[in-house]
């Protein structure tokens, strides 16, 4: 398949970035404000809060990363994986599968571990834990290591019906990886007088443009964006998450990157998007943390109500945005106990004034929580 687009990768000059700093200015100063916003609002809080809205935006992030790529994890399996991997005491967790868990090792490193250097050995580790088979689908990958593909057949990102494909887009060839890796990991990890945000922006492109590995590109990506602004934010906590805005914004994501890798190394219009991305991921936070206050003040109010293990689980459950209607038969299937125990378990709650049954009726009964907030 041939091309005939020069890519950024192939100037000369490649890879001095350049922008328009008057350009950026205004909505970066925007920005800035609505981070320390809401890292202020946040510090205000409570450290069980905080906790409960860290735990919240990570599971959004290792979804909502995956959903870019045409992934669906579940998400009952990432919120027990999160919950496990910080020791954090959650009711219902279950078991999660290889994959799950790797892509949650790799967002919380990628967080969690942000003061620590960058490195090709810390790259290989994430990109084996996102294909612990081996495999992409039905192919057999490079697992941990650079692509090694030759140059008869190179490494492009594609779309349309066979023998009516469209190249979006061509990365370096194998061999030039070694030298190109090595490049972009000094940069990040030296000390710079470049902004932590603008860092991750410039990051974000740099590492997707070279596209080092077999598959996992845009994950491992965004992964080193949150690396990069946890350590703007001087934090390991994430209480906005970057990915699920880019999944919200997937098209125009895919489009700014194409434009951006076949213009000049001035890349304003892309550092544009991704200020604007994060601008509106902060904003989109105070959904996420509206939910966490929600619950943690539903269980402020109810931290001497007598429960027992089912009740924790179904109301956890409730709280965090059940799927569908909840009837006894569902709680009966979730909890593992008979049907005259689930309706025990609900009558003791309508008793106790925080289930109540729906309008409407039908065939099956079935509850909701009491607006406590009113």
């Amino acid at each position: 398949m041939r091309r005939k687009a020069i890519y950024i990768h192939e100037l000369p000059n490649w890879p001095q970035f350049e922008w328009d700093q008057t350009q950026i200015m205004p909505l970066f100063t925007e920005l800035l404000y609505r981070q320390g916003k809401l890292l202020g609002r946040m510090e205000a809080l409570g450290f069980k809060f905080r906790e409960e809205a860290n735990v919240e935006t990570l599971i959004l992030d290792v979804l909502k990363s995956s959903e870019i790529e045409g992934e669906f994890l579940d998400v009952d399996q990432v919120r027990s994986s999160v919950a496990r991997k910080l020791g954090m005491d959650m009711g219902g967790l279950v078991p999660a599968d290889r994959h799950v868990e790797g892509v949650v090792e790799m967002t919380l490193d990628a967080i969690q571990g942000s003061q620590k250097k960058l490195s090709a050995k810390r790259l290989f580790d994430w990109h084996a834990a996102l294909f612990p088979t081996g495999r992409s689908g039905m192919q057999k990958i490079t697992v941990g290591a650079w692509r090694d593909n030759k140059k008869e057949d190179p490494m492009q990102v594609v779309s349309g019906a066979m023998g009516k494909e469209k190249v979006h887009f061509q990365a370096p060839d194998a061999d030039l990886l070694d030298g190109e890796m090595k490049k972009f990991i000094a940069w990040f990890n030296e000390e710079q007088t470049m902004n932590g945000v603008l860092k991750a922006a410039v990051a974000h492109l740099w590492f997707i443009t070279i596209h080092p590995f077999d598959d996992g590109n845009g994950r491992i990506a965004r992964a080193i964006s949150d690396l990069q602004l946890s350590r703007a934010d001087a934090s390991i906590q994430r209480f906005y998450s970057m990915s699920a805005q880019i999944r919200k914004e997937r098209s125009s994501y895919y489009d700014i990157l194409e434009q951006t890798q076949k213009g000049s190394l001035d890349i304003t219009n892309w550092i544009i998007w991704f200020l604007q991305c994060l601008l509106s991921a902060i904003l989109a936070s105070e959904e996420t943390l509206g939910q966490v206050l929600k619950k943690a003040r539903f269980w402020e109010k109810h931290a001497s109500t007598i429960l027992n293990k089912r009740q924790h689980l179904m109301l956890n459950k409730l709280l965090d945005g059940f799927t569908g209607k909840l009837n006894s038969s569902k709680w009966a299937k979730i909890t593992k106990c008979s049907s005259d125990t689930a309706l025990r378990d609900i009558q003791d709650l309508i008793n106790k004034n925080i289930l109540q049954k729906e309008t409407g009726g039908g065939r099956s009964t079935s509850y909701t929580l009491v607006d406590y907030m009113s």
